[in-house]
Parts: structure tokens; sequence; C-alpha cells
């Protein structure tokens, strides 16, 4: 690919000499297969998992190596008149973050897999990994020598920069932290084309802005991720509140065991809302006897809205059953759920984990996975968790929804404050993700302009009350907006992006920063 882009380099340089006003992404036009221009190819990159954005790019780059992704970034970071790229995994954005208009998306996941196998490291426990590498896939090659990574998200198909430019949470984050916290060291291409090399104690300022920068310093190219022995076996248990106080009471005592031994605590600590009369029913083979249907209305207290506990406690092949089930019985004895609501299972750890993928084939089988997705995702401060409770789950929200409601706390002290996300300052915050499709299915409630305005007056209750939330996979649209969601990391924010890509070429879905270079764009 050297000869086609030092040529390409050679043509914009030739750009600025003559004064020629073509944008430089028609000179990308040629014979190498790894920049495709192919329809196909340009449409995929103009969705994403919330298809409510739709923008094409010029080009969609196929890299076989990082060298590949730091030849597109250099040539657009020496052109005169520049172009935008963008990183793009396996498509999962809301709101188009990942999208590159007049630019270049550089796919980083693919069909073919991964341009470079993962590597583990069992003396070391580590793996390193393509940036594009699934977190499914990751797992595969771990387990082949009895190891897995710490932390996780819930849904497994996405790509290991993606969830690292974000930070990467699931039930395991009260205990290890969010995957950024499980990072040893990366190789990032800066907004300048250079392949960095980078953790902790090398060159850290980028290290820290990479890790949840939202892909505005630089696209990681590798990754090498922490590892642990792995689980076999899973015990699986949800149980049900009717009382808030009670349930985040439970909730916040069990994230506080995060120092005990493992027989002390559980793996996994997440939660949700129910506040729809037939999602309990399709749930009863999980909570109750299929020929005893419960309504939220007999067992909610006073209300319409029940809350459910979900926890974990891993176990090996070689446990003792007994043993398992005193650890478990020990934690659930100091908790106050509603005592005919416990469901229990055990599974492989494997099945655990990639639990969200059954449910995305069950959904694609009816036609209900590819939907608008106005995915909302916020971070909310202990001290008005009730509030937001009284304001939302009991408020604004109506008794009908379309995707699953989850609510957790998590230790603030398991995520590095050196790192670009934000969180609310406060030492336990809570996750509170509405992870609703809107559906056509002639029922109003479940739209996507209802559940969008449903959206705004959530934001706009919290900002009305004072809750200080902050937005997680964050969306705004002027950088007013992004300022004030920075607060006082801001300034060191817009430094390192000063630093590290200059010219304000990637990432640029995000919404964050103007390309230096918008006012020719404009002209053309």
């Amino acid at each position: 690919m050297a000869p086609i882009l030092l040529l390409l380099s050679a043509i914009c340089h030739l750009i600025v000499i003559v004064g020629l006003t073509l944008r430089p992404t028609d000179f990308l036009i040629g014979t190498e297969p790894q920049l495709s221009f192919n329809r196909t190819d340009l449409h995929s990159a103009s969705l994403d998992f919330g298809k409510m954005t739709s923008i094409e790019p010029t080009a969609v780059l196929h890299p076989s190596s990082a060298a590949d992704v730091a030849k597109i970034i250099k040539l657009a970071y020496e052109s005169g008149h520049g172009f935008v790229v963008s990183a793009r995994g396996h498509g999962h954005s809301i709101n188009g973050q990942s999208q590159a208009a007049n630019g270049v998306v550089v796919q980083m996941s693919g069909s073919s897999g991964a341009p470079v196998a993962p590597v583990v490291s069992e003396k070391l426990m580590y793996v390193d990994v393509w940036g594009g590498e699934l977190w499914i896939d990751v797992l595969k090659s771990t387990l082949q020598y009895g190891l897995a990574p710490k932390s996780w998200t819930d849904y497994l198909y996405l790509s290991v920069g993606g969830t690292l430019s974000n930070a990467g949470i699931s039930g395991q984050a009260f205990n290890h932290g969010p995957q950024i916290s499980n990072v040893h060291e990366v190789d990032v291409v800066t907004g300048k084309g250079e392949v960095v090399t980078c953790a902790e104690n090398k060159n850290s300022e980028l290290f820290h802005a990479v890790m949840g920068g939202l892909g505005q310093f630089g696209i990681i190219t590798r990754a090498r991720i922490a590892l642990e022995a792995s689980p076999q076996r899973v015990r699986w248990i949800r149980v049900l509140y009717s009382n808030f106080s009670v349930f985040t009471h439970d909730q916040e005592y069990l994230i506080s065991l995060h120092g005990q031994p493992s027989s002390k605590k559980f793996d996994y600590v997440e939660g949700f809302v129910i506040v729809d009369e037939g999602l309990i029913n399709n749930w009863r083979s999980s909570f109750f006897s299929p020929s005893n249907p419960v309504k939220i209305s007999s067992i909610a207290d006073g209300g319409n809205v029940l809350y459910c506990l979900e926890i974990t406690k891993n176990y090996y092949n070689h446990s003792d059953p007994q043993s398992v089930d005193q650890e478990v019985d020990a934690l659930l004895e100091k908790l106050n759920y509603i005592p005919a609501s416990v469901f229990t299972t055990d599974l492989p750890y494997v099945e655990f984990l990639d639990r969200v993928h059954k449910a995305e084939l069950k959904l694609r089988s009816k036609g209900l996975w590819d939907v608008p997705h106005p995915w909302l995702n916020l971070f909310v401060p202990k001290s008005r968790i009730a509030d937001f409770d009284q304001g939302v789950f009991k408020g604004i929200l109506g008794n009908k929804t379309s995707g699953p409601i989850l609510i957790y706390p998590m230790n603030k002290n398991k995520w590095d404050v050196e790192t670009s996300v934000v969180t609310p300052n406060e030492e336990v915050f809570y996750l509170v993700a509405l992870l609703r499709s809107a559906l056509q299915n002639g029922d109003e409630a479940l739209t996507l302009e209802r559940l969008s305005d449903e959206n705004r007056q959530i934001l706009k209750f919290c900002k009305d009350e004072k809750i200080e939330i902050k937005q997680y996979l964050p969306h705004y649209t002027t950088q007013e907006e992004w300022m004030d969601h920075y607060g006082e990391k801001w300034p060191q924010f817009y430094k390192r992006k000063m630093e590290f890509d200059p010219r304000h070429i990637l990432a640029t879905g995000q919404r964050i920063f103007e390309p230096s270079f918008i006012s020719k764009m404009k002209s053309w």
C-alpha cells in the first residue's frame, strides 16, 4: 500500500502548490484494494446500531496493519485541504459517532478477521490484540490457555478499540473497574499519523487521553489486556424488590465488598427496572411458575415499578458444590429482596458472558434488531438516585418499554481520574441505561419520536432538579455542551487534542471539534 499512498501524498502537496480546488479525497480513487470505494462498503460505513444517522464517507480503508492506518492519517494531516478520518469497529455507536463525512472510515473490524492474531502471555497474564478484534474473539483466544479478561461489557460483539475509547463497563466494574482500568499498554496512531506505544509509565499523557477519549486523540491499533484464571461456571441469581431504597441499599452493600476475598463477595452486580406488565410475564419462566402469571401491581410496594437485582458467583469445575452453595447463601442472607422472587441457575462461564448475543439472535429472527435505538446512558450520583427514581422510573416513563433499563452502582476509586472519562464527583455512582428500541407496531408509546422525547424529558428533569449526571457514550451537538460535559477536565481535554490531533482530523462524528480545514471544505 506504501507506493499508492506516497503517490497520493505527492498529489496533495501538488494541490497546495498549484492551488487546485478539488477535494483531497477525490484523489484517493485508485487500484489499491484496501482502500474501497465500493457502494456496499460506503453504505455499510454510513450506518450504525443507532439507525438514526446516516452519512456516507468518500472511502473505506480495510487496514492490514497499523502502518496502513498511519499512512492514511498522515496523508490527511499533511494535505493542504485535509479530510477527516474515523475508526469503525462493529458499528455499535448510536448517533453516528464513527461516521466521516467527505472523509475516510477505517474499518477496524471485518468479516475476514483481524490482520494480527491475538498473542497470549501465560506467564505475564496478558493478551495482545488488534484494536478491531471483537471481545468474543478475545475470549475464545484466551480460553485456550485457561485465561480470560477481568472486566467485560454485557455484549461481546464489540471491538476492543471501541470499548476502550468509551470505558467498557458491566457488572464486574465494581470490583475490577471498567475495561480501561485493565489495560497494560496500547499502540495508538495519533492525528499526525504517528504510531506511538504508550502505557501508564510510557507516553502516559497519550495513554490516559485515549482511554475513554472517544477517538479524539488517536486510533487504537493494539491493546495489551490484563488476564486472570478463567472460571468455568457461573451461579446466576436474580431477585426482585418492590422498594427502591431497599434495592439500592443492597446493591451498594454488595459493591462495598470489593476488597473482600472472592468467597466473601459476588463477582458481578447489576440490576434493572421493570415498568412493563408484559415484560415480567414474558420472564415468568425465570421468576415464577408459567401457570401462575404475576402482575407488577400484585407485588409492587404501592406502585407499578419493580427492581431486579442480578448477581453471579463464579466457580470452577473442581469447586465443591456445597461450598459454592454456602458462599451464595451467606451473601443472600444479608439481602432484603422479596423471598418468593428468587431465580437461580448454573451455566458455563462463556454462556453467561455471551448471554446478550442469544437475545440478539431472537430479536433478529423477529425483525426487531435492525431498528432505531435511541439509547440513553447516564451516570447518576448516589446522593440523587432516589430523586431520579421518583422523577423518571415512577414519573416520565410509562408502563410500557421496548428494551432493558439497567441500573447498578460502581465504585469511583476503580476509575483512573487521569483518563478522559468523566464521572459524577461522588465515591459511588450509578449507571442508568435506557436501552430501548423504537418500534413501528402501532403502539404510539414505542415510536422513535416518543422515546426520543422521553429522553429529552429525562435530561431536562435532571437539569431542572440539579442532578449532576454525566452521560456515558455521550452525545452532544455543540462544543459548549461538550465543555459543560467535561467541566474542569475540559482544559486538559482541549490541550491533549491540540497536541495529538491539532488539525481535528479524527472522530468528527462526535461533534466535539470542527476540522481546522472546514472553511476550505465549505468553499468547495
